[in-house]
């Protein structure tokens, strides 16, 4: 079968029969009450072709929406990125500055004895070896400091000035083998004394008789006596007994509770003849 519409059919047998298809439609739609069925009818066979005709339309919008709010999204991470590293590093600097308080108000708050003058000082440099235990902190005479002074940390007694310049100073360490620290046995108020031997982690109780009433975890602290260190500042922890009877005196050992090996901010103290001097 043919097609109405053929090469063989002339253009304007066409056109004749397509206005007399639009009249009679026009017609129609106007004056018979079947003129909405009509419309419909046709709205009905065009609107699958309607809407494959605007696939390709919304496909695009689609894809430049979906193009928009990846970019969208890529530039909200970005910022977000950029946000979260400043608030870490804001983080980390709090966190800091807060260790940093809470050092500081250990430092100041550490004694028992408030009264005692003080002044905080930092590590400036650390000279370490078996014969010499010492560090360079940044007071001096300048701040009214002097030799003997008592130095400490936030955790317990760290050594005393030996040499004192306008600026600087320099702070013997208890575990050097020339210190001694006068202390006393917490539990029981036994006096005895601590030297260094060399080692930044040990301290040894001399010439102690094997009667002594000493036991493995007792807390040293400062004794007060000898005038130098204030009583009461915590030394060391007793971790080796040895009660060799061969030996004239038991061999015991104590570790350093201030932390020596790590130390940067320290404490130094005034003695209470020395505060009564500056106040005069």
């Amino acid at each position: 079968m043919k097609s109405m519409f053929t090469q063989t059919v002339s253009l304007q047998l066409r056109l004749f029969v397509a206005v007399i298809l639009s009249a009679i439609l026009i017609v129609g739609d106007k004056y018979t009450e079947g003129g909405t069925n009509v419309r419909t009818s046709l709205n009905t066979l065009v609107s699958p072709l309607i809407y494959v005709a605007n696939i390709p339309y919304e496909i695009f919008s689609f894809g430049a929406k979906s193009l928009h709010t990846r970019d969208q999204l890529l530039t909200e991470n970005e910022a977000l990125k950029k946000k979260q590293m400043l608030q870490s590093e804001q983080l980390q600097q709090y966190q800091f500055l807060s260790r940093e308080n809470q050092k500081l108000r250990a430092l100041l708050g550490s004694s028992a004895k408030t009264s005692n003058r003080k002044i905080i000082a930092q590590v400036l440099s650390v000279h370490s070896n078996p014969y010499s235990h010492q560090v360079v902190i940044n007071r001096g005479a300048t701040n009214g400091l002097s030799e003997s002074q008592a130095v400490i940390d936030d955790m317990g007694l760290v050594g005393q000035l030996t040499k004192v310049g306008s600026t600087t100073s320099r702070v013997l360490l208890m575990t050097d083998t020339t210190h001694a620290t006068p202390v006393r046995i917490l539990r029981n108020d036994v006096r005895t004394v601590v030297e260094g031997v060399g080692k930044i982690n040990v301290v040894k109780l001399s010439h102690v008789p094997h009667s002594l009433d000493v036991r493995l975890g007792d807390v040293l602290v400062t004794s007060g006596l000898g005038g130098i260190f204030p009583e009461g500042y915590p030394v060391a922890v007793v971790t080796e007994i040895n009660r060799d009877e061969g030996q004239p005196f038991a061999q015991i050992y104590a570790e350093p509770i201030a932390q020596l090996d790590r130390i940067r901010l320290l404490v130094v103290l005034w003695r209470n003849q020395q505060e009564q001097v500056s106040d005069d």
